[in-house]
């Protein structure tokens, strides 16, 4: 398929396409620029949040207030999930969220995020920035009219909150669960009633009962968000999202007609962020889980034969795509720069940290 031709005979292509006429006057004029932002999260949400205002304030400061940022949380301007279509057509300039939100519109885009039994942080990183991984990133944005970078990581995901213990696949079956992407289709393969709903709107739904289990991050943006106030029953290790990602995204006429420092500032303030927000995760998330565990949640890892029904369920889900010639690339380059990175890493941080827990306690 001839994907650039797709969006110029699709809706949104034609979107585009009269946006970036309607906008071409103020977007494209000199001097002094504000760019409207706008994201996937609510105010407050912890990390994904702080990340979105992370890029809009040094993208400010860089560039002594020439780009001025200004952020629309999930629902001033647009919903949650209505973020890629807004700065596709020109209606906002840029976004923040996490690409595997829109795999209906490309399927490879949750290699952006993350995958089920998929790359860690670090492998991620370098697959990415040394790989050809930001290369794919950027071939996918031109079918929708972005410039795309990764700008946040959560690091490794937690697998839920549950009302009930999970002792084996079976108790999937029927269950209503909040997990986006590839990894709550996987779960759709263990008759996991799936449901996809911003991360402002999770607390309630759980709360109601409209969920029976969700995830959301992991021990500090969930001790946040108040999961530990409707259930106690906690899994902190899920196949679903061990490093996940998040996209800065602009709409690309408007990228194209920004100054090439200006282009820089904004990838470079994109890469600054995902190194960033990962910090931000990981050196809140292990006193967190020692406040939920103190406040009396369980915390509990999920059985072998749940791990082996997530194995099965993932090879079968990620190979569905495979007769698409770019997911295809995407994935085949993907798996094969994940298999180098974890043969160093196996062998060299992994083997220290297990001889350090070994011997040092």
């Amino acid at each position: 398929m001839d994907r650039r031709s797709f969006l110029k005979n699709s809706a949104l292509g034609g979107a585009a396409v009269a946006a970036s006429a309607t906008l071409a006057a103020p977007a494209y004029a000199q001097g002094k620029r504000t760019l409207t932002m706008v994201t996937s999260w609510g105010r407050g949400l912890a990390g994904v949040f702080d990340g979105a205002q992370y890029c809009a304030d040094r993208i400010t400061a860089m560039s002594d207030g020439n780009l001025e940022v200004v952020i629309k949380a999930a629902g001033e301007l647009v919903g949650a999930f209505e973020v890629f279509d807004a700065v596709a057509s020109g209606q906002a300039d840029m976004y923040h969220s996490a690409d595997y939100y829109y795999i209906s519109q490309h399927p490879a885009l949750a290699f952006f995020t993350s995958v089920p039994f998929g790359m860690t942080a670090q492998e991620l990183m370098n697959w990415y920035y040394y790989g050809k991984g930001g290369e794919f990133h950027n071939e996918l944005g031109e079918i929708f009219n972005l410039k795309s970078f990764i700008a946040g990581n959560t690091g490794p995901q937690a697998g839920g909150w549950f009302r009930k213990e999970i002792n084996g696949p079976e108790d999937f079956n029927g269950l209503k669960f909040r997990m986006p992407g590839l990894g709550g289709k996987v779960l759709g393969t263990l008759g996991a009633s799936v449901q996809n709903i911003p991360g402002s709107e999770v607390y309630q739904a759980l709360s109601s009962g409209a969920l029976d289990g969700t995830e959301w991050i992991g021990p500090w943006a969930d001790e946040k968000a108040g999961f530990q106030e409707i259930t106690k029953t906690y899994y902190t290790a899920g196949m679903h999202e061990p490093g996940a990602a998040l996209t800065l995204a602009t709409n690309r006429e408007v990228f194209d007609s920004l100054s090439a420092a200006h282009q820089a500032i904004i990838e470079e303030t994109a890469k600054a962020a995902h190194s960033d927000n990962l910090a931000m995760f990981l050196s809140n998330n292990g006193a967190a889980l020692s406040r939920l565990q103190s406040s009396g949640v369980n915390v509990l890892e999920f059985p072998d034969s749940v791990w082996d029904a997530f194995g099965e369920g993932a090879r079968e889900v990620m190979g569905a795509n495979l007769d698409d010639e770019l997911y295809a690339r995407v994935y085949n380059d993907y798996m094969a720069s994940m298999k180098e990175s974890a043969a160093w890493i196996q062998t060299s941080s992994g083997a220290y940290v297990a001889q350090r827990t070994r011997v040092m306690g």
